[in-house]
């Protein structure tokens, strides 16, 4: 392990160049810096006005994105056409949100359970990725207005338990704001940079991090030592945070009145949504809160408040406790308890988790803010301003392989730290497939045909089955010299083979630094190529399915409905043929919308001869 001293070939930068720390929240995002001259973090504002940047995007009747603060007052006004808490959709399929779909008041669509979701705005489809990148484009602009200067680099922070799938849609929707994004950084291990924790080498101390946001509760244990974090153990609730607490708040009131929930609008609900939120910031410091709502007076006093809000606090500390035992940790083992999260500030919660942890906790640094300021602190190590800080040796450039459609799809992201291990399974396209073909590509673009490719093999010997049952997995594995091994596993069978790919993959810093800046350059087109190629993939899916579904089925189809499902097949294919993302979703979900019903109804079918004790 060696310091590194950085070119952006490499994966490092000139110490002349700004590198911005990002927080991108579930409510809130910021950007920080090192400043210049007093050397310590700040969060950028314009003047007296707030660091934070409500994480909520407003489409205009022209499909126009409008971001922040002037975003947030249409939540009440025109909710269908306002998102909110895009990062809880982050690399998850609609499968992983039903049992909380409706939290959200915008639509998110559920064509297929297992394909990544989608959020639709009148006539138009945007991925998370496309949300989140209008967060991040938000306060690039911000950090240039205030810095006069151009900002394109930049270190994101993600929760600790964030997946691959999760950590790429971040790096992704950092690209398409056109950002390189140089690390991606956990949460806990910012926060802990933000407190000075780990930057001394010789430093050796466990940390618990505490984080309460508005949409999701995380406890992560940190062992730090010799300057480099290890995540030991990680709990938490990706549904419990100050927006139950206000939830709690609402239903409180609403019990009160006795007003049945579901005789509220989206309006309503959001009124008193920002009512409860105004409440619960006035109860920090005071013993009583009242307001007005349609001419009545709504009250809480603090002791009310804490009592509603008791089980959510006992259930944070139960995943303490759990992380705890996983990291086979007593509290007395912890050296120091970090607060993150804006509902961090509510004195019971400061309690509670004081006394769970037999010790005082550290909330100094303002927990709005400490986690973009911990990811400053890391791309100043990045930048080559921190002598002292020991960084791990890291890939210049991402590495994958090819998918369907010619995508690039990453295992290795660039920055990894060296050695790493990826792997990720796949699956047939077709009945009866015994082979498969991996192409490895080394770059930053979304399309392979971009990227620079390393080297292919004949995957073969997987047994006949039915399209979609083999579960291949690939493997890539680069060790301390850099040499990539790449591996594919039927794990079904336990088929397996090999290839080696040699170090550097025989690229120059400047072919490297032109890659990047490619990336960059086309990242809005590399984008738009890639949802174009998803788009057009799932309803050539849907085409096949729809018709094998007809074939086995007609005899439960009215006419009519054989006719609209035909026209509807038909205009998919039209589609399927033009270059237009959302008019092929639409068409997609015409034609879930028709076929539908009858899908339903093959169903029951076929429930009821089960029942009747015949083959289904």
């Amino acid at each position: 392990m060696a310091k590194i001293g950085i070119n952006i070939a490499t994966g490092s930068l000139q110490q002349a160049e700004m590198i911005v720390g990002i927080d991108l929240g579930t409510t809130n995002s910021l950007v920080a810096i090192i400043h210049p001259e007093s050397r310590n973090p700040v969060a950028l504002k314009e003047h007296d006005s707030s660091s934070l940047v409500p994480s909520v995007v407003h489409f205009d009747a022209f499909g126009n994105p409008v971001v922040g603060e002037q975003a947030k007052g249409f939540l009440e006004t025109d909710p269908a056409n306002t998102i909110f808490s895009a990062k809880r959709l982050m690399g998850k399929s609609y499968n992983d949100l039903k049992a909380n779909a409706h939290f959200f008041t915008y639509k998110v669509i559920d064509d297929d359970a297992d394909k990544l979701v989608k959020v639709q705005v009148g006539d138009q489809f945007y991925s998370p990725i496309e949300l989140s990148s209008f967060i991040l484009k938000e306060l690039k602009h911000r950090a240039e207005h205030i810095l006069k200067t151009p900002v394109t680099k930049a270190v994101i922070t993600v929760p600790a338990y964030f997946n691959d799938a999760q950590r790429q849609a971040t790096r992704d929707a950092g690209k398409l704001a056109g950002l390189d994004v140089l690390r991606i950084v956990n949460e806990p291990t910012a926060a802990s940079l933000a407190y000075g924790l780990g930057i001394k080498p010789d430093e050796e101390k466990t940390i618990a991090v505490y984080d309460l946001g508005g949409g999701t509760f995380d406890i992560s244990i940190l062992k730090i030592a010799g300057g480099i974090f290890e995540v030991l153990s990680t709990n938490g609730d990706t549904y419990l945070g100050g927006d139950d607490i206000d939830k709690a708040l609402v239903e409180h009131w609403l019990a009160e009145k006795n007003i049945p929930v579901e005789l509220l609008s989206r309006t309503d609900l959001q009124t008193l949504r920002l009512l409860a939120e105004t409440a619960k910031k006035k109860l920090s410091s005071a013993d009583f809160f009242e307001a007005t709502y349609k001419e009545e007076s709504i009250s809480i006093t603090r002791e009310v408040f804490e009592k509603m809000i008791s089980s959510l606090v006992d259930r944070t500390l139960d995943a303490c406790a759990k992380a705890l035992q996983d990291a086979g940790l007593k509290a007395e083992d912890i050296d120091a308890v970090i607060m993150v999260g804006g509902s961090t500030r509510i004195p019971l919660i400061k309690k509670q988790v004081g006394e769970f942890f037999k010790q005082k906790v550290n909330d100094s640094v303002n927990p709005d803010e400490v986690v973009a300021l911990g990811a400053a602190v890391q791309a100043d190590i990045l930048a080559g301003n921190n002598k002292d800080f020991l960084l791990l040796d890291i890939t210049p450039l991402s590495l994958g392989i090819e998918t369907m459609g010619g995508l690039m799809d990453v295992l290795i992201p660039r920055n990894s730290k060296i050695p790493n291990k990826a792997s990720r399974q796949y699956t047939t396209q077709k009945d009866g497939q015994s082979s498969m073909r991996i192409t490895v590509y080394q770059g930053e673009r979304d399309l392979v045909q971009h990227n620079r490719k390393l080297a292919e093999f004949n995957f073969t010997g997987i047994p006949g089955m039915p399209a979609g049952l083999p579960k291949v997995e690939v493997s890539f594995l680069i060790n301390a010299d850099g040499i990539l091994a790449v591996s594919a596993k039927e794990l079904r069978s336990g088929v397996e083979q090999s290839i080696e790919v040699k170090p550097q993959y025989g690229l120059t810093d400047a072919e490297v630094e032109t890659m990047l800046l490619d990336s960059i350059t086309h990242a809005k087109d590399d984008m738009q190529a890639r949802a174009l190629v998803e788009a057009r993939t799932e309803g050539e899916q849907i085409l096949a399915v729809t018709e094998k579904f007809i074939a086995q089925n007609s005899a439960l189809l009215s006419q009519e409905e054989l006719v609209a499902t035909a026209a509807a097949m038909q205009n998919l294919q039209l589609a399927l043929t033009m270059d237009d993302k959302n008019l092929i979703q639409t068409k997609i979900e015409e034609l879930n919308e028709i076929s539908r019903p009858f899908a339903e109804r093959a169903m029951d079918a076929a429930v009821s001869e089960a029942l009747k004790g015949k083959k289904v």
